[in-house]
């Protein structure tokens, strides 16, 4: 194998003509770093050692194709010689050394703003070069883990992929330029800060690059009048407030007063204010050909299914040879769907998370999910908490922006279509659907769609479950499942919950919820891997339902009022139940944006709301305790302790107590009858529920048999979470 591995290396810097396609392709691979063995040697059952590999690929695109045209400022880009558009992303590629002890599948791990570990490995590490794999949950399996950079404003540093794509020019050569609005709110606790990048935002931070503006001048208007502008709001439904032009620049000021100018940073004298949202306007220059991401993953997951080899010679090193036998068995009505050689191409699956869910949504809908050569590129796609798209495929494209009710609220992500099966939306008057192009070519993938309800409240999910008009609930095609993570939040805390747990600690009212999805994302990743590859059938879709009245108008939820008290020596608030939500209203960002394919070019900043045409947002029902009733509900919630929410209001004072940044909430129960009767709180202690410790461990197994008797729960995991509950202190 060591062998084998050093002439990989060799190959790769060997060069040797070959003739070149017209179709899209990875021309070269280039690896840097070979680790085999890796996780120190360990052997993972029955698929033994594995191998890790660390490069560049190299690729072209054809920007006439039809399928590359939808590419936003694809026809702006510089070409080679052939006429071709390129790009090199970085990959990351952990692998078993026989790929033939392996389950014949790819998981393609789409990164979030560039990292990523091993997804479902309990104990392993974060980043994208994980030393351990933890319980080895995926290598025990035989999956293939590819990942690549495919966010071109994501900088390089910091373990961070990223793909490198080219800047759209005018036909002269001159820089294109445009509007860009660069809203940054401040939420950061410490020193007030004078200076951001203009990529700054509640999520991109400053590990994005920044669209450089057009002029540094921000006092002269340019010829056609525009001026930039500052503005300053306490929340997002608040009129904003100008900033004298005189109080900001174009620059870096780290003292509040001597001015470096730059291209891409602001200064304001005065500092960012805590607890306040600011939003810049300017003219930008220079757009990336930011959409051409989404080819290059297309692209790279293409060649390592069919090809065998690069431009190069450089193999493919997930190649697996044909056996005679399998060569005798090939005909001409398979020949088609076999990569060359006879070889059967590997089963591909993605997956996502956040912004990586909704960006395997547009992905989809946008057509990349058949490649030139008409093959469909994943069996499988697994979009976890992702309930609408990416303002991705747009000239100055903000990739790193999320949704929620305070930040990032009225960005590109939330047009519709928002289900997967076409449907009319009669606020638009327009049918479409996430699937629409990939059903007219059969090349849909098969569907895991997993969620919780914080994306139910602030990103506006229960659109892909019902009608625009939250009427009736939609149906599901064979080959789509959803599943609502019953009283989860975006990103589980950890247990127990540090008190005020959110994106920075201390905004939030109430403890963050720390539910836990993992158990249950492992037990439905299997069950998608038995799908795709065996086509075993995955359990029914769980999720609330207008049909079932588990799904209603916010102003229905019958939440629990829940006095304030000190359960366990920690001071809590009150809990009075508002019916938050993050409203959404049909926006128009100018005539040359679509809105139905999230792509184009925005010329209406901030975009203009109608507020004639409303969306209706719906919401899970819940219990007696505040917990959902319908979803997957798992023995957190089946043998409860708490009220586990899937919303949480920021802190008194803070950009007005609306719903603190995908946060949910964590209450806990009263241990006692008289604890609870002494401030009026409604939910029945722990004593009165389970009597001892032996009545809570009762509950938990019986929560824990049905979910596996469900498959929404391994038997492995069962047995932990069983322990787990069994040392803890409950009613000891």
């Amino acid at each position: 194998m060591k062998s084998r591995i050093g002439t990989l290396l060799a190959l790769a810097v060997l060069l040797f003509t070959a003739i070149p396609s017209a179709e899209a392709r990875i021309t070269r691979l280039v690896f840097t770093r070979v680790e085999s063995p890796t996780f120190g040697g360990v052997s993972f059952g029955a698929v033994g050692q594995f191998e890790k590999l660390i490069g560049t690929a190299y690729g072209e695109v054809d920007p006439s194709h039809p399928l590359n045209a939808i590419i936003q400022d694809i026809d702006l880009a510089p070409r080679n010689a052939r006429g071709m558009v390129e790009y090199s992303t970085d990959i990351h590629i952990i692998k078993p050394i026989d790929m033939t002890k392996g389950n014949r599948m790819l998981f393609y791990l789409l990164v979030n703003r560039g990292g990523g570990g091993i997804p479902f490995n309990i104990g392993v590490l974060g980043g994208n070069d994980p030393t351990s794999a933890g319980d080895g949950f995926i290598q025990n399996m035989g999956y293939t883990l590819v990942k690549s950079g495919w966010q071109a404003d994501v900088l390089p540093g910091g373990g961070r992929m990223t793909v490198r794509v080219p800047i759209a020019k005018n036909s002269d050569g001159s820089s294109i330029t445009g509007v860009v609005r660069a809203e940054m709110p401040n939420h950061e606790l410490g020193p007030v800060t004078t200076t951001r990048p203009l990529s700054y935002g509640g999520n991109t931070r400053s590990n994005h690059a920044s669209y450089a503006t057009a002029s540094r001048n921000n006092t002269t208007p340019f010829p056609d009048g525009f001026l930039p502008t500052l503005t300053v709001r306490s929340r997002q439904e608040d009129p904003r407030i100008p900033l004298p032009n005189t109080e900001w620049a174009f620059g870096s000021c780290p003292d509040g007063a001597t001015l470096t100018p730059s291209d891409t940073e602001i200064c304001l004298f005065s500092g960012f204010q805590f607890g306040k949202i600011y939003e810049l306007i300017y003219r930008a220059k220079d757009p990336t050909v930011i959409g051409l991401g989404y080819a290059g993953a297309r692209d790279l997951v293409s060649f390592l299914k069919h090809e065998r080899h690069d431009d190069y010679g450089t193999l493919n090193p997930l190649w697996i040879e044909s056996d005679a036998k399998h060569e005798k068995k090939r005909d001409a009505k398979h020949e088609k769907k076999r990569g060359h050689h006879g070889k059967e191409p590997l089963k591909a699956v993605t997956m996502g998370s956040s912004q990586s869910g909704r960006n395997i949504r547009l992905f989809i809908h946008l057509g990349f999910n058949e490649d030139e050569a008409g093959r469909t590129v994943f069996e499988g796609a697994y979009p976890h908490i992702g309930g609408g798209r990416a303002g991705f495929n747009i000239r100055f494209g903000h990739a790193g922006r999320a949704w929620s009710q305070q930040f990032d609220n009225d960005y590109p992500a939330y047009e519709s279509p928002f289900s997967y099966m076409p449907t009319r939306d009669p606020l638009t008057g327009k049918t479409n659907g996430i699937l629409k192009r990939c059903l007219q070519t059969n090349t849909c993938p098969k569907i895991f769609h997993v969620a919780t309800p914080t994306e139910i409240w602030e990103g506006r999910q229960s659109l892909g479950l019902t009608d625009p008009l939250g009427r009736h609930d939609l149906g599901e095609p064979g080959f789509l499942r959803t599943y609502i993570m019953a009283s989860t939040q975006h990103g589980s805390a950890p247990f127990p919950p540090p008190f005020g747990t959110s994106p920075v600690p201390g905004l939030c009212q109430q403890q963050s919820n720390p539910n836990p999805q993992r158990e249950t994302m492992r037990a439905l990743w299997v069950a998608f891997t038995r799908w795709i590859n065996e086509g075993v059938a995955p359990p029914p879709s769980e999720t609330p339902t207008v049909r079932d009245e588990t799904l209603v108008l916010p102003f229905a939820v019958d939440f629990p009022h829940i006095p304030a008290n000190n359960y366990g020596g920690v001071s809590r608030s009150g809990v009075t139940y508002t019916g938050l939500v993050n409203a959404l209203w049909v926006l128009n960002y100018g005539p040359l944006f679509n809105n139905e394919d999230e792509s184009g070019i925005i010329t209406v900043e901030p975009p203009e709301v109608l507020r004639s045409l409303q969306y209706t947002i719906l919401v899970p029902q819940v219990d007696a305790d505040g917990n959902d009733v319908a979803g997957v509900r798992t023995t957190g919630i089946q043998a409860p302790i708490a009220t586990y929410a899937g919303w949480n209001p920021f802190r008194p004072g803070l950009f007005g107590e609306q719903l603190c940044t995908r946060q949910g909430s964590y209450i806990p129960f009263a241990r006692t009858r008289a604890e609870r009767l002494a401030i009026g709180d409604p939910r029945l202690s722990l004593e009165e529920r389970y009597g001892t410790h032996e009545g809570y461990m009762a509950a938990v197994r019986a929560a824990a048999a049905r979910l596996v008797a469900q498959r929404f729960l391994l038997p492995e995991d069962a047995a932990r979470l069983v322990s787990e509950a069994e040392a803890s202190d409950v009613l000891r």
